[in-house]
């Protein structure tokens, strides 16, 4: 086992370089047959979520890094550039001194894997479908700056803006905003199942049994126009139960490539293994996990038992019992390295203490020990999800002010209960849509946030997310999202808890590993390609 650690640039954030992205790659690779990647990534269809596979729909980085080998969209993160791209289009810019109308012109030809024409009309058709279906996952919060949307004969669209928004060529880089062929997609309907199609570099066939996929297939698109470089004609994506059966299968040649999930133990095997066969890639991340709130419910509806839970946690030593050096402590939602990030939580809360959590509640004349229940779900995050809610517990029973039982529950019926408020208090992660602090702070605190949350700040909402989406120029956001995450560690409506890695195993005849996922976790299955081993 070799391990590589690719050093990358620094995160500096919207519209400046950033961490490498997939893009166009240069590279000569004949690519070689079929690449098999593995993951224990899960997708199914249900009755409460039956559209698992619609842009319109899902909200979720796993699904997300389906569509996006098969869905197109105009913009595209390049590699090794932190400013988007065209993709689907030839180009795309402000036409406008105050970021409120954005225009783009389609690349020339571009069709369909099926082989019809793309127009302008499609793409306002798909984006403004998702506006209309509006589903209940939040995501087309992504587009809530767009006023109207018009088109100019078959190939430019231009984007009326309701507020200056700097980040919106990020949006546009998204699969809520890809372009899909009315046909397939109805206007005001979900498309049910796991059939996807769009004009991107694969085309998509998956495999599935009892309403959950076992494989996917990808197969190059041959009539693919865009920005990117493919290096395979093929991958196929094989779903594994857990990252035992995943390593096992990596060991044995059955797989060339293993992504998420694999467990800290695995990672630190793999980094401390001898054998020549798998090489280990850590990239620099900005995956975060947090602690979130029904600030409703009656148990957290008192902000000194949220801001009490927030004085007690001590993440070093959650970082240290469950992931090592695979993480970092968190003090914000804004992860450390993106501009804009403040330590809002150790500021004011600073190094955690039963003695000050236990005057908080007793000046708010709350009865202790208070009784709560932790969610997390078992099959999402990793295995170690269920040690990290462990330590969790410890921490605040040691308190002597909780008394914490923690319940564990599949993605399957964890997501639909988290969105119907049935959990006071449950774990969650975040992977960012796009390199931007907006992206760590609106999803959350926005109106028809991601979470569903009842948590509502009229001055975040109507005047500093609006500030700060105004200045191109981040540095100049600073002092609005400072105020954002400083009015968050107040509230408490989360909990952020860590900032993470992401590691990538592949044996050592596959080229292009290191760029097969960016700092956002998009995966770039056409970076890869069979080389030589050795």
């Amino acid at each position: 086992m070799i391990r590589k650690t690719l050093m990358l640039s620094a995160v500096a954030g919207l519209l400046t370089p950033f961490l490498a992205a997939c893009g166009g790659s240069g590279s000569g690779s004949s690519g070689g047959g079929t690449i098999v990647v593995g993951t224990t990534d899960e997708f199914t269809a249900t009755k409460e979520e039956p559209a698992p596979l619609d842009p319109a729909y899902t909200y979720d980085t796993n699904a997300w890094n389906l569509l996006r080998q098969t869905v197109q969209t105009l913009m595209i993160q390049p590699k090794g550039d932190g400013t988007v791209v065209p993709e689907a289009a030839q180009s795309c810019s402000f036409t406008d001194n105050g970021n409120e109308r954005y225009a783009c012109e389609l690349r020339d030809g571009l069709k369909f894997a099926d082989g019809d024409d793309i127009t302008a009309a499609d793409v306002k058709y798909s984006i403004e479908r998702s506006l209309r279906i509006n589903a209940d996952t939040g995501v087309s919060s992504l587009l809530n700056t767009i006023d109207t949307i018009e088109t100019e004969g078959d190939r430019k669209i231009v984007f009326h803006l309701k507020t200056a928004d700097a980040t919106f060529p990020y949006k546009l880089s998204t699969p809520v905003s890809g372009i899909v062929n009315p046909k397939d997609y109805a206007q005001d309907k979900l498309r049910d199942g796991f059939q996807v199609d769009g004009s991107g570099p694969y085309t998509l066939k998956a495999d599935a049994a009892k309403g959950t996929i076992t494989k996917i297939t990808y197969t190059k698109n041959p009539l693919y126009k865009g920005s990117l470089k493919v290096n395979n004609d093929e991958v196929d994506i094989r779903v594994f139960k857990d990252s035992d059966a995943m390593s096992a299968a990596i060991d044995k040649g059955d797989i060339d490539v293993m992504t998420r999930t694999m467990s800290p133990a695995q990672i630190q095997k793999l980094d401390a293994g001898t054998g020549d066969n798998v090489d280990l890639v850590e990239l620099p991340a900005l995956e975060i996990r947090y602690l979130a709130f029904n600030t409703n419910a009656p148990t957290v509806k008192s902000k000194a038992v949220r801001q009490a839970m927030a004085q007690v946690i001590d993440r070093d030593e959650l970082v240290s019992k469950v992931y090592g050096t695979q993480a970092e402590p968190l003090y914000s939602l804004v992860p450390a390295g993106v501009i804009g990030h403040s330590n809002s939580f150790f500021n004011k809360y600073s190094n955690p203490s039963a003695d000050k959590a236990r005057a908080l509640l007793s000046k708010a004349g709350i009865t202790t020990p208070v009784k709560l229940t932790l969610h997390y779900t078992t099959d999402h995050y990793g295995s170690a999800t269920q040690q990290e809610f462990e330590v969790l517990r410890k921490q605040l029973d040691d308190s002597g002010l909780f008394d914490v039982s923690i319940e564990g529950h599949l993605w399957r019926t964890f997501r639909p209960a988290e969105k119907k408020g049935e959990y006071d208090v449950y774990g969650m992660g975040w992977f960012p849509d796009f390199p931007d602090a907006d992206n760590f702070l609106a999803p959350f605190l926005d109106k028809n946030n991601f979470l569903g949350s009842p948590y509502s700040n009229a001055t975040i909402q109507k005047t500093l997310i609006p500030e700060s989406r105004q200045e191109a120029d981040r540095l100049a956001a600073a002092p609005s999202l400072t105020r954002i995450q400083d009015d968050v560690a107040q509230d408490v409506p989360v909990i952020p808890l860590w900032q993470g890695k992401q590691y990538i195993a592949a044996r050592n005849d596959i080229t292009g590993v290191a760029y097969a996922l960016n700092s956002s976790s998009v995966l770039c299955l056409w970076e890869l390609s069979h080389g030589v081993s050795g």
